[in-house]
């Protein structure tokens, strides 16, 4: 008979609490240029794209809710969460936190929507399909309000040039807060050329210093503009909000900020039928000038999954709080590894689906990881107090 060898490692979180609601890592952080950028995080002498990686990690991670800029149309961020943040049928299953608002006062009692300061970033997920935890499995955008719109461009793509630091400024006599309005050129692949501009409030490089390339090179839907010069003069500008799926686009107390995994669609727009999600993408979804406001630029603070909640002494799916359950495997089908999360210390068994006793293991408060990768595939049964858990063995 075949010998079965279970490897129990119990993994103590750094929140020392085990899975959390918040994102865990950051795996890139690639802005194109813009007003915030060495500065959302700061630059420093000779810092790495790993640094700066890092520095946007520090501040977006667990529930730190420090502002990072992806800069304009195109820079983006990629992130994860420590666990399969779940695709429920009918509800909303993570928020994106940035720091979108809405105007105190409009001076267009007729505007539609709600405006203010919305700088909409479009929002790709991907499951962890290979079971490597890295995001190199396919992308599914989420298909928010302006997906399907004609006015939303696919397959985009733009080009900024690094500027020359010996070039002579060109500022605008008439707007005295653009001291030079040729600053970083860009060029689209048939959808018009133009410049970013640089301003008196901002007078660090806009180019992301820790790169060594002369071109940055960004690609994706975009976005119809959403701005509006409201005073007439260049004054007052209003950036009203697109009704849903985007990042910065809505406060973060509003569901607005919400996003269903069920609006995922492939490159095609077929809809996409996923368990769940491992990793996110955002992007700045529009290529605009907003005067003395500057390029929009979607910002992010960070991430939460909804169907987890902080409690004392670690997390738990709100679902299982209602059924007053404490124990969860929190990804089925597994591959490896089963990954088990307690709000006790407990002692519980497996067992094979025809009753077979195969291991007496012992879960600690927090995450819990049994390697499973000297077993067969099959069904298996996780048995705890009065709870009967199934689980696939891949």
């Amino acid at each position: 008979m075949k010998q079965i060898i279970f490897i129990l490692l119990i993994v103590v979180a750094n929140n020392l609490y085990g899975v959390s609601p918040y994102i865990s890592k950051v795996y890139e952080y690639s802005p194109a240029p813009g007003q915030f950028i060495n500065e959302l995080p700061e630059y420093e002498t000779d810092d790495t794209g790993n640094d700066m990686r890092l520095k946007a990690e520090e501040c977006i991670a667990e529930d730190e809710r420090i502002l990072i800029s992806l800069g304009g149309y195109g820079g983006y961020v990629i992130f994860g969460f420590d666990h399969l943040v779940e695709n429920i049928a009918g509800e909303y299953d993570f928020k994106i936190l940035a720091n979108a608002f809405y105007a105190n006062a409009n001076p267009n009692p007729y505007a539609p929507k709600k405006g203010g300061s919305c700088e909409p970033g479009i929002v790709m997920v991907s499951y962890d399909a290979n079971g490597n935890y890295k995001p190199d499995d396919e992308w599914y955008e989420l298909a928010g309000s302006e997906y399907g719109k004609p006015e939303t461009i696919k397959d985009y793509q733009i080009t900024y040039y690094r500027p020359d630091p010996n070039k002579i400024p060109t500022p605008d006599n008439n707007y005295p807060y653009l001291n030079d309005t040729t600053y970083i050129k860009w060029t689209t692949n048939g959808h018009g050329d133009g410049y970013l501009s640089r301003n008196v409030y901002h007078l660090q490089s806009y180019f992301p210093l820790w790169t060594d390339e002369d071109h940055l090179t960004f690609e994706g839907d975009k976005l119809n503009d959403n701005y509006v010069d409201e005073s007439g003069n260049g004054t007052y500008y209003v950036q009203y909000a697109y009704e849903y799926g985007y990042v910065d686009n809505h406060p973060n107390n509003d569901t607005g900020s919400n996003f269903d995994i069920s609006w995922a669609v492939d490159k095609s727009g077929g809809v996409v039928n996923l368990p769940g999600i491992h990793f996110v993408k955002v992007m700045t979804g529009v290529n605009q000038y907003c005067g003395w406001l500057g390029e929009t630029s979607t910002e992010v603070m960070g991430a939460q999954d909804l169907h987890l909640l902080p409690w004392v002494g670690g997390t738990e799916k709100i679902s299982d709080v209602k059924r007053n359950q404490f124990v969860k495997i929190m990804e089925n089908p597994v591959k490896d590894m089963l990954t088990i999360v307690s709000n006790k210390n407990i002692d519980a068994e497996i067992y094979s689906i025809h009753g077979k006793l195969l291991l007496n293991i012992k879960l600690y408060q927090g995450m819990n990881k049994v390697y499973l990768n000297n077993i067969d595939a099959g069904i298996y049964i996780l048995k705890c107090d009065t709870n009967n858990i199934k689980f696939i063995k891949k």
